[in-house]
């Protein structure tokens, strides 16, 4: 059986890719693309239609459904309909910009739809108290209510390419674990052709070494889609009397955007704002503030994903109860909402994690080399210019200190700026830089390699530590003591500049 749901997930995936690449031709024809512009980060217009591979997916999984009778018809006409509206209205914000009031209202007639047609409601929360709680007549206000929010969650986590692709395929994975050890193949077939869905979006959208920017987005009708799905997904999961899982572990599934959908409207709401007035501090917009490059910050949340749910189904093996796996949930929520309330704490600590495992900055201008021997000073030149030979577009800028109240006294540092046009293709390059005169200068202690970044606000390391530090901010330290230029480079293409 597992051999047949591979092969089910690889045809969905080239099913899914090749109707995703003909809607991205139609959409560059047809100019249905996001253009850069605003608050928008992007440089180039991109189709924003991704939601068609998950479409197709669907479309794929809704097949093998009927033609295996895996889902009753009631189940099956409520699943494709209200699935239809959906991406239709999600299709229709991407072009027009709906308010969000008919968004709301068609969201909670697609939960209408899930409820009473098809029966996927939230009857009970699980053994919270002793025993099942019932929800009684509140069950279909729930429901509609908790589908309207996992919708919306998604939808606003959708910030940086590949972010919302990636956290919905780790959810869709564990997703389809819970529906393989309960044998439940309805569902472990139509998370498993989602997930196909989703990597064939990835596929286009995320960053990668062949692929610099994201040729598409994934748009409101791709997330709120997956939204819906992930609602059907784990309500019906979670429900009946031969349930799959108890209702509190869809807490832990579906984690990451949960937490910070409702702790960045929590805050907004704690300042005096606007919940739905949009902002800049959800937990990407945190990452990226700390230094992490895009696709550094889509593998550190889909790992954090990952753990939130490897830790509910760590509780769920070993018989935690119900109500302590709650009250865990929310003492992990607690803690995420501190964090995202004080960005200016956070912000700092995860730029010391950030150096701490040696990643790559999307400010990184070069190499700097410090604390360097006059002794030395020979020896550290050549292992640059043997690094750099035969290739162009870079500044080497060597100096001596002659300030005595600096230690060591008399010590010399180099400065390596790559020019490139090519911003990924300056990361990769320094980060092989680095790691390569690390190793050449590992004998000599005193010596520091490290990454020579863009002195600004968002990115120096003293922001936000000390207050008394906002007066020196812009000030770099090299900049205030006597040096002298020792040796420098400037090569631009086939110009070639050498002083000394």
């Amino acid at each position: 059986m597992i051999m047949v749901h591979v092969v089910e997930f690889f045809v969905t995936l080239l099913f899914a890719g090749v109707a995703l690449r003909y809607a991205m031709r139609l959409a560059h024809r047809h100019g249905i693309v996001d253009k850069p512009g605003g608050h928008k980060t992007h440089a180039h217009s991109t189709p924003f239609v991704g939601g068609t591979a998950v479409l197709a997916a669907l479309l794929c999984a809704l097949y093998v459904l009927y033609a295996r009778e895996l889902l009753p018809m009631h189940q099956w006409g409520a699943l494709a309909l209200s699935s239809l509206i959906i991406f239709l209205t999600g299709f229709a914000d991407d072009l027009w910009q709906l308010s969000f009031k008919p968004r709301l209202v068609i969201q909670a007639g697609a939960a209408l739809l899930m409820t009473l047609w098809a029966g996927v409601t939230l009857a009970d929360l699980g053994w919270l108290t002793g025993g099942p709680l019932h929800l009684g007549w509140l069950a279909i206000p729930f429901t509609v209510f908790a589908t309207i929010g996992v919708i919306n969650a998604l939808n606003m986590i959708d910030g940086i390419d590949g972010l919302s692709g990636s956290v919905s395929f780790v959810s869709l994975l564990l997703i389809a674990l819970v529906a393989h050890s309960a044998g439940a193949q309805a569902h472990l077939t139509l998370a498993v052709m989602l997930m196909a869905g989703v990597a064939a979006f990835l596929f286009f959208n995320m960053r990668y070494p062949t692929n610099r920017r994201a040729r598409v987005f994934m748009g409101d009708n791709g997330s709120m889609l997956l939204g819906l799905l992930f609602a059907w997904l784990l309500i019906d999961l979670s429900q009946g009397e031969h349930r799959a899982m108890p209702p509190v572990l869809a807490l832990w599934l579906f984690a990451v955007p949960l937490m910070d959908t409702v702790g960045i409207m929590t805050r907004r709401v704690w300042l005096g704002r606007s919940p739905f007035r949009p902002d800049r501090h959800h937990l990407h917009h945190l990452f990226i503030r700390a230094g992490f490059r895009v696709q550094d910050t889509v593998y550190a949340i889909a790992l954090i994903q990952l753990v939130f749910g490897f830790v509910g189904f760590a509780m769920l093996a070993v018989d935690v109860a119900e109500s302590t796996m709650l009250i865990a949930f929310l003492i992990a929520f607690a803690a995420y909402f501190y964090l995202v309330l004080r960005p200016w704490r956070f912000v700092p600590a995860l730029r010391r994690v950030h150096t701490w495992l040696g990643l790559t900055s999307p400010e990184v201008k070069g190499v700097y080399i410090g604390n360097c021997h006059p002794d030395h000073a020979e020896l550290m030149i050549k292992a640059l210019v043997d690094y750099l030979r035969g290739r162009d577009d870079y500044r080497l800028s060597v100096y001596e200190t002659r300030d005595a109240t600096i230690r060591p006294a008399g010590h010399v540092y180099a400065i390596l700026e790559l020019l490139y046009e090519d911003t990924d293709a300056a990361q990769d390059e320094t980060r092989r830089l680095v790691d390569s005169l690390k190793t050449r200068f590992r004998g000599y202690r005193d010596v520091r390699v490290r990454q020579y970044l863009v002195r600004n606000d968002t990115n120096d390391r003293r922001v936000g530590i000390k207050p008394h530090a906002l007066d020196r901010r812009l000030h770099d330290r090299r900049a205030r003591h006597p040096k002298a230029l020792i040796h420098s480079e400037h090569v631009i293409g086939r110009a070639n500049t050498v002083a000394a």
